[in-house]
C-alpha cells in the first residue's frame, strides 16, 4: 500500500492588531517623509549655496532644517488627526 503523506495543520500567527497597523504605517510614512525631505532641503540649500552665497555652509543646514522641519509638521498633524475622524469640533 502506497504511504498518503498529509500535510501538517497551518499553524495561525497571531496577527498584528489594526492600531497597530495603522500605528506602523504611520511611523514608515513619517520616516520616509523626514528623509526624503531633508535630503530635498539639504539639496536646495547646496545648490544655493553654490549658486548665490560664495560655497558657505548655512543654506545647507537651513534648507535641512527647512526639510525637517516640514516633515515634523505633517507627522504630528497625521498624528493628532488620528483620534479625531469624525469629530467635529466647534470653536467657541
Amino acid at each position: 500500500m502506497p504511504e498518503t503523506s498529509v500535510a501538517p495543520p497551518a499553524v495561525s500567527r497571531p496577527s498584528k492588531p489594526v492600531s497597530e497597523a495603522l500605528l506602523n504605517e504611520k511611523w514608515d510614512h513619517c520616516l520616509s517623509s523626514l528623509l526624503i525631505r531633508s535630503s530635498l532641503g539639504l539639496s536646495f540649500g547646496v545648490v544655493f549655496s553654490v549658486l548665490l552665497f560664495k560655497r558657505r555652509a548655512w543654506p545647507a543646514f537651513v534648507g535641512l532644517g527647512f526639510g525637517a522641519g516640514r516633515a515634523y509638521e505633517e507627522c504630528n498633524s497625521s498624528f493628532l488627526r488620528s483620534g479625531k475622524e469624525g469629530v467635529r469640533v466647534q470653536r467657541p
